[in-house]
């Protein structure tokens, strides 16, 4: 099994939105800025004004690595990529690329994705896949 995550106090809100089949991030009511990861205050300026909010689930590939030698829960998963997307409202997040092969031909930099989600345990873990494929 895969292993899953655990949500603490100020990632709740984030693992509420993924079981609602939501990707949601947080934004400043100040500088009007998105971020990611959680935390109780904005990275860019610093006010603890912030908001949670509903991302579009769309991103760009931005970076991947193949992953060749699973983990553990990842055995029947392998090859896999480990990826960096930018998310459309700006920001970036690791995650892993599903619904394609993980081989460096199908995976060009800047490609189209959407979010998807896989339950783990209790949680729903957001991943992504090529932009237009059916689920």
């Amino acid at each position: 099994m895969k292993p899953a995550p655990k949500p603490t106090p100020e990632t709740q809100p984030f693992w509420d939105g993924t079981a609602a089949g939501e990707l949601r991030i947080q934004r400043c009511q100040s500088c009007e800025r998105h971020y990611f990861y959680p935390r109780p205050s904005c990275p860019h300026c610093g006010s603890d004004q912030v908001e949670w909010v509903r991302a579009s689930g769309r991103a760009t590939l931005y970076s991947y690595v193949i992953n060749h030698r699973p983990a553990p829960g990842f055995e029947d998963a392998g090859p896999y990529a480990i990826a960096v997307v930018e998310l459309e409202e700006g920001v970036r997040m690791m995650t892993n690329i599903v619904g394609v092969e993980n081989v460096p031909e199908k995976l060009p930099l800047d490609m189209e994705l959407q979010v998807v989600f896989e339950r783990r345990g209790d949680v729903s873990v957001p991943l992504f896949e090529p932009a237009g494929e059916p689920r």
